[in-house]
């Protein structure tokens, strides 16, 4: 079958023509390729294969294109890339590739395009299309990989165990491709990542979270989530997750499970939102109630606290797998631990209430109204209306406490400067006790956010201070 519609693109000619100059064959392979067959969007990335130095195509290609784009060369790994109208272009020669025991980094060797073949990931990734004058656009799918499209199937050109055990971070990425593309594992390959699945320990974290993170961004990240699980790799990632799940009764009551109600709302939050950080959010809002779930004869089951333990597990869970300890981090932290409050306030809409919550989440309030609305994943359709319509309610009164009273991230009125040069003081106490108290008054609606009336609470809360006017 030829696929010249596929390579239509000149720079495929532009490739062909530099491997004739070289006296080279070369080929398009992998997700490009395979991209191309699901009718998706193409990749902004493509892999040539030659057989011969990858990184002498890429000088010719440059050579043979306006402006001669810069290559960049990776001589350690023998490959070259560049750019060329926004899309990378990887080229490598092809090559054969033997493991070691300890180390996911291959030796290799030079080799055929079979050879080449026979080391990709996946029978869909193995597929390659013909850049050579006599064979332009013809299709090269020696295990049978468009069927396995066709049938959406993860399968490994060669022995499962031997490709997993071998590079073991295919396992995440067999789970990410089965979530991505909504592909399911061949049972064999399955079978394969559960025995191998202690191997992923040679991964480093930063490869491991990067898989994570383009299974948490598919459409239904649960399902990717969930064959983790199946095959022991998310008790090495995540053990705070695998620590929810489970049912206990006693005295014949029981508690929800919260390992699968966790992927319900991240997949509900997926439905409405691609930020990374609060699908993360949504994914470690309960690890919390492992550490506090206790049973009292009185009121059943509780998980007191759970909010501000999960807040505090954040750091440790990401600093563990080499995650930002940045703003996205304090984001993650700050989303657990307020997972809650718009849940007890939507019971009570008080303007104090309101205040204090647009206070503590400030520019985050949309993404944590957002995260609730997601949390709420009763089978009950009375219940699952009367939530969101208290949701409802609570985002009109935010609106309405924001525009009245701007307590968005707001400094109070009365700066610790004016209180010093007013009461004639150095820093003290005091001063910080008054500026406290302001903001309290504020938030309490007691004052308005008004310099005038802050300034005439300042007074007041001095004079009981025993605080003079200069």
């Amino acid at each position: 079958m030829n696929y010249q519609a596929a390579i239509k693109h000149s720079i495929f000619e532009v490739i062909s023509r530099a491997s004739e100059e070289l006296n080279v064959s070369s080929y398009v392979i992998g997700g490009f390729v395979r991209d191309f067959i699901l009718k998706r969007n193409s990749a902004k990335d493509i892999d040539i294969v030659c057989v011969g130095s990858g990184i002498e195509l890429a000088q010719k290609v440059s050579d043979l294109l306006p402006n001669n784009p810069k290559v960049q060369v990776f001589k350690t790994y023998g490959t070259a890339m560049l750019r060329f109208e926004e899309i990378e272009i990887e080229f490598v020669g092809a090559r054969k590739e033997s493991y070691t025991e300890d180390s996911r980094n291959p030796i290799v060797e030079n080799g055929t395009l079979e050879d080449d073949q026979n080391r990709r990931d996946f029978t869909i990734n193995a597929l390659a299309i013909s850049l050579n004058k006599d064979s332009f656009g013809e299709l090269l799918d020696p295990f049978n990989g468009v069927n396995d499209l066709e049938y959406k199937i993860i399968r490994t050109p060669l022995e499962p165990t031997i490709t997993y055990s071998d590079d073991p971070l295919r396992m995440m990425r067999a789970i990410r491709f089965a979530s991505q593309l909504k592909f399911e594992i061949e049972q064999k390959s399955l079978d394969a990542i559960t025995k191998n699945s202690e191997r992923l320990q040679i991964i480093t974290r930063e490869r491991i979270v990067d898989e994570l993170n383009k299974i948490m961004l598919s459409k239904v990240p649960s399902v990717g989530f969930l064959l983790l699980y199946k095959t022991n790799l998310l008790h090495q990632i995540l053990p705070e997750l695998v620590a929810l799940k489970g049912v206990e009764e006693v005295e014949g009551q029981k508690h929800k499970d919260n390992f699968y109600h966790t992927f319900e709302v991240l997949d509900n939050i997926s439905m409405h939102t691609d930020d990374l950080w609060l699908r993360w959010a949504a994914l470690l809002h309960d690890i919390g109630k492992a550490p506090t779930k206790k049973f009292h004869q009185t009121i059943g089951w509780t998980f007191h606290g759970h909010e501000y333990v999960g807040s505090k597990m954040v750091y440790k869970l990401f600093k563990r797998l080499k995650m930002p300890l940045n703003n996205k981090m304090k984001f993650v932290q700050k989303m657990v631990l307020l997972s809650s409050r718009p849940i007890v306030l939507s019971t009570d809409v008080t303007d104090s209430a309101v205040r204090r919550l647009v206070f503590d989440t400030g520019d985050d309030i949309d993404a944590l109204m957002t995260l609730c609305e997601a949390d709420i994943t009763t089978k009950n359709t009375k219940k699952f209306k009367r939530y969101h319509n208290n949701f409802e309610l609570v985002r009109s009164k935010i609106k309405e406490v924001e525009e009245r009273d701007r307590v968005r991230n707001f400094q109070p009125p009365i700066s610790g400067e004016l209180i010093m040069e007013t009461f004639n003081l150095k820093p003290c106490r005091e001063i910080g006790q008054i500026k406290d108290a302001i903001k309290e008054a504020i938030l309490d609606g007691k004052i308005t956010n008004d310099y005038d009336e802050a300034y005439g609470f300042m007074l007041k809360r001095a004079e009981k201070l025993g605080l003079n006017k200069n």
